[in-house]
């Protein structure tokens, strides 16, 4: 459909006094609203279908891993998770303009604020449980997360 066939099709409608009309093709779709003196068009046009290319999926080697690729040579049953409370957003600093509460290699005892965590407007400080080294961040800062999803690993030896 071309543009002098949408324009007298608008031309159309409007005299016919319709309040809408839709008006569905293979191709293309449009919806032409009417009232209060002006006229709404709509037109969505489908961009033509193309078949993905057929690729054959290349087999991969497993690679092996040694125990020395762990998280800085530490054991990860030892470690401990930090959980989130609460459901909302999570961010590593008390404002955008103040460093962050922890990072990776801080020492932190019971009851040290780690995260906030913004729920239905408040912000919420999460205190860690335990004590000890901050191993890894798990979640991206201003990110949702959910209940008793792990937000840090700790080493408490």
């Amino acid at each position: 459909m071309d543009i002098k066939e949408i324009q007298n099709l608008i031309k159309f409608v409007a005299k016919s006094g319709a309040s809408e009309v839709k008006l569905e093709m293979e191709d293309v779709k449009i919806t032409i609203r009417t009232g209060s003196g002006k006229t709404e068009t709509t037109i969505v046009q489908a961009a033509p279908m193309q078949a993905a290319p057929h690729v054959a999926p290349v087999p991969t080697a497993p690679v092996p891993t040694s125990p020395a690729a762990k998280t800085n040579d530490i054991d990860d049953s030892k470690l401990v998770e930090v959980k989130s409370p609460i459901i909302g957003t999570f961010y590593r600093k008390p404002s955008p303009d103040k460093p962050s509460f922890v990072e990776v290699g801080s020492t932190i005892n019971a009851g040290d604020t780690v995260c906030v965590i913004e729920a239905m407007k408040l912000f919420n400080e999460i205190e860690s449980e335990v004590s000890g080294k901050i191993v890894k961040v798990l979640v991206d800062d201003s990110s949702p997360v959910e209940f008793d999803q792990p937000l840090f690993l700790v080493d408490p030896s």
